[in-house]
């Protein structure tokens, strides 16, 4: 009679054992199948410009995000893809072109570079208002004064000027400076074009 008892303990412990097995094994396919949502999900939208940080110090996109004067800007880094160029680490310096800058554009022209079929040479123009160091209005005017240019991440080299206390990049006037968390931003009054 105590050889039964074992073997009805046994049979019931078997028992136990592959039940628990069976739910390890469910929790084990959610979660492979939940990182595998989080995973698909992540590689949409990859880079650091997706990161969410409520830092004290915006970086630049996210000044020109939080901005309402540089919705058209915000508008076309979108549109070129390059908003992991303005959360890059630094040091870098952006020229930010306000609404009204944009607006000299003819809208046509802007609306033709907004399309995606123009992404690349959107990107271009919007790479001739950052350049890869920092570059605070005190750089600048030493700049003027060296006769230097500013190397920009589009392969251009914009010309530094001063007419009194008025700082001009590419023949657009600074019109505002912001210290960033990766470097500065100066707001600009118009969109700097490319030569070529």
């Amino acid at each position: 009679m105590n050889s039964f008892k074992k073997i009805v303990t046994l049979f019931f412990l078997s028992c136990f054992l592959i039940f628990l097995g069976c739910k390890n094994s469910e929790k084990t396919e959610t979660t492979l199948e939940s990182t595998s949502e989080n995973t698909q999900s992540s590689t949409l939208n990859k880079g650091q410009a997706f990161i969410e940080d409520e830092s004290a110090e915006p970086n630049a996109l996210r000044l020109a995000i939080n901005s309402p004067d540089h919705t058209t800007l915000v508008a076309a880094v979108q549109a070129a893809g390059v908003e992991n160029a303005l959360v890059n680490v630094g040091p870098l310096t952006v020229f930010a072109p306000t609404n009204a800058a944009f607006d000299k554009i003819d809208k046509a022209t802007l609306d033709d570079l907004l399309q995606p079929e123009n992404q690349e040479k959107l990107a271009y123009i919007l790479t001739n208002h950052v350049a890869p160091s920092n570059y605070p209005i005190e750089t600048l005017i030493k700049n003027v004064e060296k006769d230097r240019t500013l190397y920009m991440a589009s392969g251009q080299y914009l010309e530094v000027t001063q007419e009194g206390d008025a700082i001009y990049v590419g023949g657009t006037k600074i019109i505002a400076s912001i210290k960033v968390s990766n470097g500065w931003v100066h707001v600009i009054e118009d969109v700097i074009l490319p030569k070529n």
